[in-house]
């Protein structure tokens, strides 16, 4: 008779996902509330046959050598996998997985509400009253910019850059984007958008908001040369993965007026964040909600239990990382 899978979870999951889990095996789960250092997690997958990872677990080989021979699927609760060393885990068998699509609208309403909130200066509004700062309304008080005929720069129009293009139809404003290909002509009639390079988008938005995934090529790709080409009245919005923004370069250009304000739910050293932006009024910051409704997280961890299911099983996973 077969000993159970040997299962670990490396920080709290919902309870719907830890029952699909116990159903296929031994469930051990981190008893750290917290990101575990990496000599703690080497040590917490010792012999595990499956392990689900968040975004703050460092995956690579030292990884796959701790858990052992047995390890056959590493399940990330993420649709990114910027922290998976996946072509490591795929010469040793081991199949990546992540959770596409239950996020998309999250992540749109999320990166939508920064939009407004850095241009209708909404955070600083609030701050004014929560001051106790003496106003009264007039035509002059706090004005902010408007978003209708407005043209949205995207880069990365994936599923997520898709669902924030139609909340921005929406409110009026036109759809431009860019990226490593275009998309198909169906979903630019759709969209009613235009594709451009990267150097033609930064010229032309108002807003840039990134849904690109974070490589090599996009780290840094909003950097002080690629902020001096953008509009100075244009504002930047990134709700992707916090590198693909030099942080110190984007406090540089807010300080010099090089743009209007910026809005931010990922950064580069999470939790981690450039202390200047703190302290800028045309800066919004949130700490990575892009996917934090109870709805989306507890279908981003049933997906990733599935997956994991799924493979032990021997029937192959849901949503394999084939990169």
């Amino acid at each position: 008779m077969h000993s159970p899978a040997r299962i670990v979870v490396t920080r709290d999951v919902p309870d719907a996902a830890l029952k699909v889990l116990h159903d296929a095996g031994d469930v051990r789960v981190s008893g750290e509330d917290r990101p575990l250092r990496p000599e703690e997690l080497r040590e917490a997958v010792a012999g595990a046959s499956a392990v689900v990872t968040m975004l703050h677990d460092r995956i690579d080989n030292a990884f796959a050598e701790a858990a052992g021979p047995g390890l056959r699927v590493v399940s990330n609760v993420a649709v990114g996998y910027d922290n998976i060393d996946v072509p490591a885990l795929r010469a040793r068998e081991v199949v990546v997985t992540n959770t596409p699509g239950v996020l998309t609208d999250a992540t749109a309403d999320l990166t939508f509400g920064l939009l407004l909130a850095v241009t209708r200066r909404l955070g600083e509004a609030e701050r004014l009253l929560r001051a106790g700062t003496p106003w009264s309304f007039h035509l002059g008080f706090m004005l902010g910019t408007g978003l209708q005929d407005k043209t949205l720069g995207i880069v990365g129009l994936g599923q997520i850059g898709q669902a924030v293009a139609r909340r921005a139809l929406a409110f009026g404003m036109r759809i431009a984007y860019t990226g490593r290909k275009r998309v198909t002509e169906d979903v630019e009639k759709a969209l009613d958008t235009t594709y451009l390079t990267m150097d033609e988008l930064l010229r032309e938005a108002d807003v840039v908001s990134l849904h690109c995934p974070l490589t090599p090529a996009t780290r840094h790709l909003i950097n002080a040369e690629t902020l001096r080409a953008m509009k100075p009245g244009a504002f930047l919005v990134n709700t992707t993965r916090g590198p693909v923004v030099d942080e110190p370069a984007l406090a540089e250009a807010l300080a010099g007026g090089v743009i209007a304000g910026a809005a931010l739910d990922v950064f580069e050293k999470e939790p981690e964040v450039e202390p200047r932006l703190l302290t800028m009024e045309n800066v919004v910051v949130t700490p990575h909600l892009g996917s934090a409704t109870v709805e989306t997280r507890t279908e981003m961890a049933l997906l990733a239990a599935r997956n994991v299911a799924s493979v032990l099983a021997g029937n192959g996973p849901l949503n394999e990382v084939r990169a």
